[in-house]
């Protein structure tokens, strides 16, 4: 028995189907009032149902209720033919299908069979090019809105998915799946060309090093690519698309792994160490440029002169001396520079500015580099060292004249 008419009319729509309750933003019916209400957040953007593990917000408390599965490790559902365990009803209807192959959706474009509307719904996408879920923060657009919840986790750093072993975080769960083999070690696909063994997805990608396919293409530039994901990042060079923000001086990067070595910057993080002079830095490229200083490697040679240099920059900046290239000239004596930098440091032969003073002498410099070499005076440090003698300098063109003691050359000072 109902003791308010109106609840006994809710109750009636259950049996006739009813829809009673109107979305005055898309028109569509509802049979319960509270329905509706819920239905309206999906238009408003309320979410009012907080998980208290990662914070994540939902608009429905049956979404919240399944995503702290994802936490609890919780699988209720479960397959009747194989004993398999799910965390959602709608995950135990998808997997029913590998069992029943049965798929009664068809693509009217490509013939292509679905076993439920809505993903057929999603594949249609990729005929349209539809693109329906925007990113509020970057307006980046997806085809689904699976992947605009994955996508807003490099906004939010949100990392729902925890590895039960070692207790990771990572934002996706096949990214979770991966991390699991470094703990079982299990890697179930071997390549017949160099008996590689690799893990799930990683074979066919695997092969086209032996093939040399590069299925994958740029429609601006031609370029293509073994990996799809390698031509994703290829793109944000077109498109200059850069969804990594720093929190700290709203530096934007294309890769995350950009990101990572430029927020050094601010914490200060030196990881690379020289094992010869206990220097650190806080990039690998620079250690390996830094230890030509020591091994006075120079591999990047000048066609035309035949010069070497330690650095592919330099070597760059040399070659405008050929090419006559140099954009930046001087407005009083009319010299024309490579870089804008030298432009600038060249500048201070007319100002007479020598802004880098010793704290020890007070003598001033008109580079830093020339201050740091000074410094050396009073240091005493001597971080070039002769590979055949052991002989230290505190200059590398001290190290390179004396290296020519060894291959027999006279040193020769100009």
């Amino acid at each position: 028995m109902f003791s308010q008419s109106g609840c006994r009319n809710q109750h009636i729509t259950m049996h006739t189907g009813e829809k009673l309750f109107k979305c005055e933003v898309c028109n569509n019916m509802l049979p319960r009032a509270g329905h509706l209400t819920n239905h309206m957040r999906k238009h408003t953007g309320e979410k009012t149902f907080k998980c208290d593990v990662c914070d994540t917000k939902f608009s429905q408390r049956a979404s919240l209720k399944s995503h702290m599965r994802i936490h609890s490790g919780e699988r209720s559902f479960k397959c009747e033919v194989c004993k398999k365990m799910l965390t959602r009803c709608e995950h135990l209807m998808i997997h029913m299908v590998t069992h029943t192959g049965r798929k009664p959706f068809k693509c009217d474009v490509c013939d292509k069979r679905f076993s439920q509307n809505g993903i057929l719904k999603r594949h249609m996408r990729t005929h349209t090019g539809e693109k329906p879920f925007k990113c509020d923060v970057c307006d980046k657009r997806f085809s689904q809105n699976g992947i605009l919840k994955s996508h807003m986790r490099t906004h939010t750093g949100e990392k729902p998915f925890k590895c039960d072993v070692c207790e990771k975080r990572f934002s996706q769960n096949g990214i979770l799946k991966s991390h699991m083999r470094t703990h079982t070690g299990k890697k179930p696909f071997k390549c017949k060309v160099c008996n590689k063994i690799l893990a799930f997805g990683y074979l066919k990608p695997h092969m086209r090093t032996h093939t040399g396919e590069k299925p994958f293409k740029c429609e601006v530039c031609g370029r293509s690519f073994t990996h799809s994901g390698t031509l994703k990042e290829h793109m944000k060079i077109h498109t200059g698309d850069k969804p990594f923000n720093c929190d700290i001086c709203d530096t934007s990067f294309s890769r995350i792994g950009y990101l990572s070595k430029h927020k050094r910057i601010h914490t200060g993080e030196k990881p690379f160490k020289c094992g010869l002079c206990n220097r650190m830095f806080s990039r690998g490229e620079q250690l390996i440029m830094h230890m030509r200083i020591h091994t006075a490697e120079e591999p990047f040679k000048c066609d035309v002169c035949d010069k070497m240099f330690s650095e592919n920059g330099t070597l760059k900046t040399h070659m405008r001396i050929h090419t006559g290239e140099g954009p930046f000239k001087c407005e009083v004596c009319n010299k024309v520079l490579s870089r804008s930098k030298y432009l600038m440091i060249h500048m201070r032969t007319h100002t007479g500015e020598k802004p880098f003073k010793c704290e020890v002498c007070g003598k001033s410099f008109t580079q830093s580099e020339t201050l740091k070499e000074h410094m050396r005076i009073h240091t005493g440090e001597k971080p070039y060292k002769c590979d055949v003698c052991g002989q230290r300098f505190s200059r590398n063109g001290g190290l390179k004249r004396h290296m020519r003691t060894h291959a027999g050359e006279k040193n020769t000072y100009l």
